[in-house]
């Protein structure tokens, strides 16, 4: 099934369409309504904050009768290698604020507090074979370093042998990574998954890692974001010579145990994040798909409903069929178009996209459009679903909408005949 609709950009006036009213899984296409609604909601301007604060009180000779508590405000930024708070930089501003704070031992625990986004991390409708990969990570009130670590692989001297776990970065000694990956003929490349829920300890890898990769490794998503940020800064003072009595935790794993999670007593530290802007730079950009969730997420706590995925869907629909925009149109169920049951019009999107053109933060959800073939333009893809939403402006200075949209294809070369289409929408 194909779906393409081009408007003129100035007017809005439909120059061509083709299955335009018909529902279609829109992969990363779908970001760009998540962006629109976040600029729309949220404003340009607006920034996450992360807390490090402490419970209990310090004696005279620099001991913590009490815990270090991280508050998460939901910043899929923080530790991320894009920005200026990457992981050292955010834990050494935390070492700092306990140094200044006249914290020499802690009697108690480092605690993640993640429950602002409450305890599910992924929406539903995700395939599973997605959900362990860093283009899987879920959310989590307390984010860190893009939900995601490193695992480095090497592949075998023939396809009979397993290809060897080396490491992983950073070391993640809590959870313990079963490798059941084969090596793969030359040329075939990274044909690896990793299978790790949500809360898990353990990992499988399964699937091939073929002779000749050039490629170091594969990026996994990390199955307790607030628990790696605690055990993190816990380690990292450790190696300081600052020491905790208790392992580090999560608010989560404090209710699951039925334990009472500790009111912070004085704030230490305040991590601000990049602007929304920014952030919505690398979304389009990257296609980051954590941070679709992230922001959906946002846009419901802002709007005064809890942090669900679903609520941040109803509050998205609801925004544009305000704006005139059919409800029918949009079964939206996540936020990054990573589930295949989201269904949306081509017409629909294209209109979101005619409408936000007068809006002030316009210029910088434009800049954030990657470039294809010329145009500015955010593509999606998932199995079988290749998709494209975006500006054109011709050499004559004319401006179009373009979306377009084909599901449950078959063969192969699917984008090179997009970008003919679109060549000739030219």
């Amino acid at each position: 099934m194909a779906s393409l609709i081009v408007l003129d950009a100035n007017t809005g006036k439909v120059l061509y369409a083709k299955n335009e009213q018909i529902g279609l899984a829109t992969a990363s296409t779908l970001k760009t309504i998540t962006a629109a609604t976040a600029f729309s909601l949220l404003g340009k301007d607006f920034q996450f904050q992360t807390t490090l604060a402490y419970s209990g009180n310090i004696t005279p000779d620099g001991t913590l009768k009490g815990n270090l508590i991280v508050i998460g405000s939901g910043d899929p930024t923080l530790a991320s290698w894009r920005y200026q708070n990457k992981e050292n930089t955010v834990l050494n501003k935390w070492v700092e604020a306990i140094r200044l704070a006249g914290i020499k031992k802690v009697d108690g625990a480092v605690i993640g507090d993640d429950r602002i986004f409450g305890t599910q991390t992924t929406p539903e409708g995700w395939v599973w074979q997605d959900i362990g990969n860093y283009y899987g990570a879920g959310t989590s009130g307390l984010a860190w370093r893009e939900n995601q670590f490193d695992i480095h692989l090497k592949p075998g001297g023939s396809t009979s042998d397993a290809a060897r776990l080396i490491k992983t970065v950073p070391e993640t000694p809590y959870i313990q990574i079963v490798n059941e990956l084969k090596t793969g003929a030359s040329g075939t490349g990274d044909r690896s998954y990793a299978f790790l829920p949500p809360y898990s300890s353990v990992a499988y890898l399964r699937g091939s890692w073929g002779m000749g990769i050039s490629k170091s490794g594969i990026s996994v998503a990390l199955p307790d974001p607030a628990l790696d940020c605690a055990y993190r800064l816990q380690d990292t003072l450790k190696r300081l010579g600052i020491n905790t009595t208790q392992p580090a935790t999560t608010a989560r794993l404090l209710t699951l145990n039925n334990q009472a999670i500790p009111s912070p007593t004085q704030k230490i530290n305040t991590i601000t994040s990049p602007s929304l802007s920014e952030i919505a730079y690398w979304f389009l950009k990257k296609s980051i798909n954590l941070y679709g969730e992230s922001l959906l997420k946002t846009i419901a706590l802002k709007s005064g409903k809890a942090a669900t995925t679903a609520k941040g869907a109803e509050t998205e629909i609801n925004y544009w069929a305000a704006k005139g925009i059919d409800k029918s149109a949009m079964n939206i169920i996540d936020g990054s178009g990573l589930s295949p049951g989201d269904r949306v019009t081509t017409h629909a999107m294209a209109t979101v996209l005619y409408q936000i053109q007068k809006e002030t933060w316009f210029p910088d959800f434009y800049k954030a459009l990657p470039e294809y073939n010329g145009m500015k333009i955010k593509s999606g893809t998932i199995n079988d679903v290749s998709a494209f939403a975006g500006y054109h402006t011709d050499a004559a200075g004319n401006k179009y909408v373009v979306v377009i949209n084909v599901n449950n294809y078959s063969g192969s070369g699917i984008n090179k005949k997009l970008f003919n289409v679109l060549d000739a929408l030219k």
